[in-house]
């Protein structure tokens, strides 16, 4: 790789550092990673993390293991991340999301396409092959009851239309797998830093959108992802995870923020 990467990939841990190597040796294996680097950080994991992924990725060439102080939330330790990075792109990636090897390739293609595409994601697979339903359209504050009643029911609006067409530019994207300009990621300050978890993925494509740039779902390009999220999936775990209630602060936060008929 030349001294200034082409992109710079962000995987942020906390408490799965065999995911987080598992992304690592995808994003080894890109047709374009010597134009790759990748930055494994670790979000103050409580547990094994630092030390696995030290084992396991020191000495790889191009990646750069980063230890956080404290557990930044998810916002802000992507946000610390990039500031390190030094890519002219930035790849966002979860821990739990494997790419093929032509995906990164793909993603750029489509970025550098058109300057109007702010941000691009890939379709997200489950092992079982089910879509996760990762682009969706920007949640009204009844949407978060509706979840947990009727989860199969949640943002089905694009259900039909998002694999009739190889892409499509959608309201946002999960911020599990996100392809941009670091330029653009920079102007917008990154991700808002009042979500700690949640949210902040609705609230960067919304403010993509606001510059005139679209959200465009790559749904030919498919990329595996886990199943269990984070937020809970029934009624009932409402205000008994600690996470579902994360979830509903930033839900609340994100309203606040853009208006509660958003």
């Amino acid at each position: 790789m030349s001294s200034t990467p082409l992109i710079s990939a962000i995987v942020l841990n906390y408490r799965s550092p065999r995911d987080t190597v598992r992304c690592v040796q995808a994003l080894k294996k890109q047709t374009i990673a010597d134009q790759l680097e990748i930055l494994a950080v670790d979000n103050h994991s409580d547990d094994e993390s630092i030390g696995f992924l030290r084992a396991q990725l020191s000495g790889l060439p191009d990646v750069r293991i980063v230890e956080e102080r404290g557990n930044l939330g998810y916002g802000r330790g992507n946000n610390a991340a990039a500031k390190l990075a030094r890519g002219q792109y930035l790849l966002i990636i979860n821990p739990d999301n494997i790419l093929p090897p032509e995906g990164l390739e793909k993603m750029l293609a489509v970025l550098k396409s058109d300057e109007k595409i702010g941000i691009v994601g890939p379709a997200l697979v489950y092992p079982d092959g089910s879509i996760r339903p990762s682009a969706r359209t920007f949640p009204r504050p009844g949407d978060l009851l509706r979840k947990r009643v009727f989860p199969k029911t949640w943002h089905a609006t694009y259900q039909k239309q998002l694999h009739a067409t190889e892409m499509m530019n959608v309201d946002w994207l999960v911020g599990a797998c996100l392809l941009l300009r670091t330029d653009l990621y920079k102007e917008l300050k990154g991700f808002d830093e009042r979500f700690f978890l949640f949210f902040e993925d609705i609230d960067l494509c919304r403010r993509i959108h606001a510059k005139g740039k679209s959200v465009m779902y790559l749904s030919s390009l498919k990329v595996l992802d886990r199943k269990g999220r984070l937020s809970g999936s029934s009624i009932f775990s409402l205000f008994t995870r600690k996470t579902t209630r994360i979830h509903l602060a930033s839900a609340i936060k994100y309203f606040w923020k853009w208006g509660f008929a958003a």
